[in-house]
């Protein structure tokens, strides 16, 4: 017989994470619940996220949440319904809407303001709507870790200043004021024990990314829930790719 090893229960995670549906978020929400954890898997239209209800019939642990990041009062009452606590709170939903740069049509009022409120207004109210499940009292002996939880922030190397290019202007900064926003959370929630970090989730082959992309979805979600393990209060802050490369602002 082969002897399997289980971690104890104080070492099992609820992870929430945004956009779920697809993407990185998608596979990141599948090997979460391969690795025994529980997931909050939100999504803005359920009705669209096929992929992710057939997962979720499949597994109990995923819990699926009709969320849109850019609705405050909605979320503040989704969040309010919800009553476990939660490890690791990921800020994932985002949106792109063009790759062009100064005069790309694409790049339109609407346009601008979705990507706006849904890269940089969506982490700040999730993570304001959360925050209250990240503080944890509970011991061990209930089944969960007594540290508090911590939050991930999928930016990306887009929005480096020192990396900066002439495509997408709009998402690139959208990126890097989303990185802003991770440190500005990890110095306001350091004495609470929260830790905070910024992520580069790489150049990843998804309908954002493109099929010529360098690095498969289940490669960047892979190295990125080894980074959220890796994030706690003495690194809180950090900014560093799907890998683990420390990365400039």
């Amino acid at each position: 017989n082969v002897l399997t090893t289980q971690r104890p229960k104080y070492m099992l995670k609820t992870l929430l994470i945004t956009g779920a549906s697809r993407g990185i978020g998608f596979e990141m929400t599948q090997q979460a619940v391969m690795n025994g954890d529980k997931v909050i898997a939100c999504v803005r239209n359920i009705n669209k996220a096929s992929d992710l209800v057939a997962l979720a019939k499949d597994h109990k642990e995923i819990k699926l949440i009709s969320l849109d990041v850019t609705a405050e009062k909605s979320i503040k009452q989704i969040a309010a319904n919800i009553k476990c606590k939660i490890d690791i709170l990921v800020c994932n939903a985002g949106v792109l809407n063009g790759y062009g740069g100064l005069e790309d049509q694409a790049h339109h009022s609407q346009a601008i303001e979705a990507v706006l409120m849904t890269n940089i207004a969506g982490v700040f109210f999730t993570a304001r709507s959360f925050l209250p499940h990240l503080i944890r009292k509970n011991s061990k002996s209930e089944g969960q870790s007594s540290t508090n939880g911590k939050i991930a922030v999928i930016s990306s190397i887009m929005g480096s200043q020192e990396r900066a290019g002439s495509n997408a202007p709009i998402y690139r900064a959208s990126k890097a004021a989303a990185t802003n926003l991770a440190r500005s959370l990890a110095i306001e929630l350091a004495p609470s024990s929260i830790a905070v970090g910024a992520y580069h989730p790489g150049w990843v082959r998804t309908d954002m990314g493109g099929p010529s992309a360098d690095v498969s979805p289940q490669e960047s979600a892979a190295g990125l829930l080894s980074r959220f393990d890796q994030l706690d209060i003495t690194n809180t802050g950090v900014y560093e790719s799907y890998s683990g490369e420390k990365l400039p602002f």
